[in-house]
């Protein structure tokens, strides 16, 4: 149900309909949902006044989750069954999500093969998707019950270094709650939607969002109502979380406990990081009273300076990804007009005081850090949703890695590169490597690196059809697309006939922990290596594309062509570099090559003799001319 928006004096009579839409932040620590009324953009608080809703479902056997504030207490009691932090989770398999954290209290199903791990409950064996999908209900059900109806859509934020598997993990969740995702929206750029338009702001910005678990760093360039991020960097496994384990785990070792500790002991001394961190915000000393059964008592504090001590390594983690941004954008940090702080995490005085020292200037905090994401996602649904048509604001966004094709020799040839704006499509041509190819398979990779198993597969699929040519000679048109939301779609079409196939990349979900930093700072550290491995590979595809096309025309004419000495020593040399192609020395299979070449020049010469004889045999000169 839509409502109706009365005209006021002076306005048009007519009342037009305005479509109820939300943003929602699906954070890891909290999530938050907002929309736009009366003209302003603001977060939606629960019956109980309460605007953030704790990330965390508790299940029973009654099958009925318990979502947020309510879902709190049984974290201790029951913690194998209270799950929380499950953003974390998702679009990763079973192995990554045993990296994420130095011990995780749930019961993951072993699951492999399956790609999307699973944890044990009572109320069956649920997915990271299921779990964000029972808070994107809570949150729906909040939004239509105070906005009167139903949405029509919502835009969804997610990190701006979530990979095309934790994006699409995203929308799976959000379909299994009915929602119509508008669009998946970085956090930082709906950040800078909601900051740029409320402050009037221009110029290049930098948006800092540390959350509960994930770190992004974007450059933006703010003009005219266009929002266009120029570089893009983060950690997707790093946030307020991992300062909680830390804590949690000085403690431990304060206290002489031990690290197999049951599993409410670890969510225990967990929330009693958490509180001692939030304490410390605003205060120099946090008491710690550690009552964790009969056998285990210990009472002290945690003072700020021993806090900014043990969190100052994490804060530093996410200086590197800073310098990445800006290497990327081809800035430095005297180019940036102002730093905005987004993420409960960026509320920690440490960490507004090392991004200050870093970026040579205080930051922006006069924004809530919690809750001006939701509000960004909410200004962008509302435009979405059809309510401003005349509004011209623009979001350009960029994707975070390389995509790219795999070509023969196992190399890359990237189509999209990193920090493309999206939406993109970008395409380029192929061709067959033997004679007679009716085939091609097309696969689909991710990553900065030059060979394909230095880089992520995404999907395959195969172009059928094909009509048999001599190599070289048929025309592949590959083409890739990605969406606002940044996921891909891919068409392969062979020119010729028409023919095509395509698929829209729908990634499993067995993704390596930090992927995409890890794959960045790959390419930077191997780079000299790579363009050497590529070149030796470059050889070796021509080698086999020479020894190919020769023993092709040996079979067909050389018995006709060639003398017996002149086929032995072509047989030789073709033998010889099939030993060198083996090796790693460039020089010497391109030399093989040249010699290879040279010797069959006039081998060339007669069989292209041969062709043009046997062309015009039966015809006169004038026949030829007479089709000119």
């Amino acid at each position: 149900m839509a409502l109706l928006q009365i005209s006021e004096p002076g306005q048009s009579a007519a009342p037009h309909q305005h479509n109820l839409a939300a943003g929602i932040d699906l954070g890891t620590t909290n999530s938050l949902v907002a929309s736009v009324r009366s003209g302003i953009a603001e977060t939606l608080p629960d019956i109980e006044g309460h605007h953030l809703l704790p990330s965390i479902v508790y299940y029973s056997k009654n099958d009925i989750p318990v979502i947020g504030h309510a879902a709190k207490p049984f974290a201790n009691i029951n913690p194998l069954n209270t799950i929380a932090s499950v953003k974390r989770f998702m679009g990763r398999g079973l192995k990554d999500v045993k990296t994420t954290g130095t011990r995780l209290p749930y019961d993951f199903v072993e699951n492999e093969g399956q790609g999307m791990p699973m944890i044990r409950t009572v109320a069956g064996n649920k997915s990271p998707v299921q779990i964000s999908a029972d808070i994107l209900t809570a949150l729906k059900k909040r939004a239509e019950d105070t906005l009167g109806g139903e949405l029509t859509g919502a835009v969804i934020t997610v990190p701006a270094y979530f990979d095309d598997a934790q994006r699409q993990a995203t929308k799976d969740a959000a379909t299994l709650t009915g929602l119509k995702v508008l669009r998946l929206l970085n956090e930082p750029t709906a950040a800078a939607v909601a900051y740029g338009l409320d402050k009037g702001a221009e110029g290049i910005h930098a948006i800092y969002d540390l959350g509960g678990g994930t770190f992004d760093i974007s450059i933006l360039r703010l003009h005219h109502g266009v929002f266009e991020v120029m570089a893009t960097a983060g950690d997707s496994a790093l946030g307020g979380d991992d300062i909680d384990r830390v804590i949690a785990q000085w403690i431990m070792q304060q206290a002489n406990i031990a690290d197999d500790a049951e599993h409410h002991h670890i969510r225990e001394l967990l929330d009693i990081a958490r509180t001692a961190k939030e304490t410390l915000t605003l205060q120099n000393i946090a008491p710690l009273d550690i009552q964790l059964d009969d056998a285990i008592k210990w009472q002290s504090e945690l003072t700020r300076e021993q806090l900014n001590e043990l969190v100052d390594p994490l804060i530093q983690k996410t200086i590197t990804p800073c310098r990445r941004a800006f290497r990327d954008a081809g800035l430095t940090v005297n180019d940036i007009s102002e730093v905005v702080m987004v993420g409960g995490t960026t509320r920690m005085p440490r960490v507004r005081e090392k991004v200050g020292e870093f970026f040579k200037r205080s930051p922006h905090v006069d924004i809530d850090p919690d809750k001006v994401v939701a509000i960004g996602a909410a200004i962008q649904a509302d435009i979405l949703a059809g309510n401003k048509p005349d509004d011209d604001m623009l979001l350009l966004d960029v994707i975070p890695l390389s995509l790219g094709i795999e070509t023969m020799g196992g190399l890359v040839e990237k189509i999209v590169p990193r920090n493309t704006t999206i939406p993109v499509a970008r395409a380029q041509e192929f061709t067959t490597f033997k004679d007679g190819q009716t085939a091609m398979s097309i696969h689909i990779v991710q990553g900065e690196r030059e060979l394909v198993l230095d880089c992520r597969s995404l999907a395959r699929f195969e172009l059928q059809g094909i009509p048999p040519m001599v190599a070289g000679a048929a025309r592949i048109h590959v083409t890739y697309q990605v969406d606002a939301d940044g996921l891909l779609s891919v068409v392969a079409k062979e020119e010729t006939t028409g023919v095509h196939s395509e698929i829209i990349v729908k990634p499993s979900y067995g993704l390596q922990d930090n992927d995409i930093e890890r794959m960045l700072k790959d390419s930077l550290e191997h780079a000299q290596e790579d363009v050497v491995a590529r070149t030796l590979r470059e050889q070796q595809v021509e080698a086999d594309r020479v020894i190919n096309a020769l023993r092709a025309a040996v079979k067909a004419d050389g018995h006709a062509l060639l003398k017996h000495h002149e086929f032995l020593e072509i047989n030789n040399a073709l033998n010889e570099l099939l030993r060198i192609k083996q090796d790693t020395d460039i020089k010497a299979i391109k030399k093989s090559i040249e010699h290879l070449d040279e010797i069959t020049q006039s081998y060339a010469q007669r069989r292209m003799d041969s062709a043009i004889h046997h062309a015009m045999k039966g015809h006169r000169v004038d026949d030829f001319t007479e089709n000119t």
